[in-house]
């Protein structure tokens, strides 16, 4: 089975609003469905797909992931949105539910990519990383010092 995904960024789909999920069909009759997502960078979508446990390969303009009995390969459209195409043992509910486990992944990458750069420059805007606490939503909560200035 072949099921196509359109990953609308979260900010687009709002404007348009377009709630949850949408489905059509293109000319060979293969279901296209549109899924709200904040995905944009390249880097931190591989690194969410790997946290799906795919075996992910970048390539020229495209990533492809694969997972046992399933293969998505990831493209950006003239816009600049990502889209899915998803082969193998996939419906379009696996396909929407893999997407969806993707981007939450893609969360916590940025995340951590946020939480990284706080790190490395609060030394020079003065401040000291005094603790740091990870709640069981995976929240974090940074607590800096100022440091003092002679």
């Amino acid at each position: 089975m072949s099921v196509s995904l359109i990953l609308v960024p979260l900010a687009v789909a709002a404007v348009s609003a377009a709630h949850g999920m949408r489905s059509s069909r293109d000319q060979q009759n293969q279901v296209i469905c549109q899924v709200q997502t904040r995905m944009r960078d390249a880097s931190l979508l591989a690194a969410a797909l790997r946290g799906t446990d795919a075996e992910v390969t970048e390539g020229a303009g495209e990533i492809v992931a694969r997972w046992r009995g399933a293969q998505a390969r990831f493209t950006r459209t003239e816009d600049g949105i990502w889209a899915a195409h998803f082969t193998g043992d996939v419906d379009e509910a696996r396909a929407v539910d893999i997407v969806r486990a993707i981007d939450a992944g893609y969360g916590l990458q940025v995340q951590r990519a946020v939480l990284q750069r706080l790190r490395e420059r609060a030394p020079a805007a003065g401040l000291r990383l005094e603790s740091e606490s990870v709640a069981a939503d995976s929240s974090v909560r940074l607590t800096f010092a100022v440091e003092g200035r002679s």
